[in-house]
């Protein structure tokens, strides 16, 4: 599996009795470490109004890992393009890609949930039997976010970093404006020229991130886009959007043929029991995601252990840790080859969050030099 590569997406997550400050340096130290064992991407996701994330602004939190690194790829996973245009999303990476050229990965997403009248796609051309892949890969039942789009939390979110009267522009079109403006070919509906500066001609690879098989795998496709598909966020999804990706795809300038990267969530340790016992801050920090809290602080296995399950909280979360992948490097790796055959992914993207950051820089160690044997 050594051709497969394998990159890290990273949260910056901020662990119980620590601070933003913590987590911004212990990402840039992940980042070192990563490139050392030759990981070949680093992406940062972006979220808002979590106490327990950091990863804010992938702009900025690229622009500072670039400084501290100096070959691997950096990259956004994603830029949420419902509250951003797409000059600015331009501009921010072309100024990080005059001083460290040719190192960005732009990762595109949607961000305020599926817009009004958008269904998801349900149909998969992978046969789903018994809650399996044809290869044994779970795919479990399809979890409702109807309830985090009606929540108040979700509705200050946007309110808060939409501009008053502010509608996000149409995502299709936003994709097009930004490769417009990187091309140096944008034109207003006038026939107005504009050029951003910096930002025309920067040497970046553009991505969509999509969890499903609807606007985001169709205008990726379409596009002859790379594609990035969450096992990670919405495991029961997966299949769906890879299939809706290639089915939709089209040679382009960038590829003549699908390229797909799928995430994991993973944690290694050196046995199985190690593991799990590291992974025990899990299942509390999704709960407080899924019920629209905000990402607490990643707790330590002793208060993950204090948390108070009802029935309610386990189905919230049952999905999302049933297909974490926990244990010794060989079994982890064995899972992950497992994902890799179901969904064809040219590459995998890991994200492993634990309460102590030595841990999880072992556990991205043990995971490579595993990998690198196959």
């Amino acid at each position: 599996m050594s051709d497969i590569p394998l990159g890290v997406l990273d949260l910056i997550p901020i662990s119980s009795g620590s601070t933003a400050a913590d987590a911004l340096r212990n990402s840039i130290d992940l980042a070192r470490q990563t490139e050392r064992l030759g990981y070949a991407r680093y992406w940062f996701a972006e979220h808002h109004l979590n106490p327990g994330v950091a990863g804010t602004s992938p702009a900025v939190a690229l622009a500072l890992t670039a400084a501290a690194t100096s070959t691997i790829r950096l990259g956004s996973g994603a830029v949420q393009l419902g509250h951003r245009t797409a000059l600015s999303t331009v501009e921010e990476f072309g100024l990080i890609d005059a001083l460290h050229p040719g190192r960005l990965d732009l990762g595109l997403g949607r961000s305020g949930g599926r817009p009004p009248g958008e269904k998801a796609t349900t149909a998969t051309a992978t046969p789903v039997v018994d809650g399996r892949a044809p290869n044994g890969l779970l795919i479990p039942s399809r979890f409702s976010f109807e309830h985090l789009l009606g929540s108040p939390r979700i509705t200050l979110q946007r309110k808060l970093l939409l501009l008053p009267g502010a509608e996000s522009q149409d995502y299709a079109e936003q994709i097009d404006d930004i490769l417009a403006l990187l091309a140096g070919t944008y034109r207003s509906p006038e026939g107005i020229e504009a050029h951003a500066v910096p930002g025309e001609g920067a040497d970046v690879e553009v991505w969509i991130l999509g969890s499903s098989g609807g606007q985001s795998a169709e205008a990726a496709g379409a596009r002859g886009l790379r594609f990035a598909a969450n096992y990670h966020v919405s495991p029961a999804s997966v299949l769906e959007a890879v299939d809706g990706y290639r089915a939709c795809f089209q040679p382009s300038e960038f590829l003549d043929k699908p390229y797909v990267s799928v995430s994991a969530d993973v944690v290694v340790a050196e046995d199985d029991s190690t593991a799990r016992e590291l992974a025990a801050g899990y299942g509390p920090w999704v709960r407080s995601i899924r019920t629209a809290e905000g990402a607490i602080e990643y707790p330590t296995p002793e208060e993950a252990r204090a948390h108070a399950w009802s029935d309610e909280d386990r189905a919230l979360v049952q999905d999302r840790v049933d297909t974490q992948f926990v244990g010794s490097a060989g079994r982890v790796a064995d899972q992950l080859a497992q994902l890799q055959e179901a969904t064809g992914a040219d590459e995998l993207l890991i994200t492993t969050i634990t309460h102590d950051h030595a841990d999880r820089v072992r556990s991205y160690e043990l995971l490579a030099r595993e990998w690198s044997r196959r």
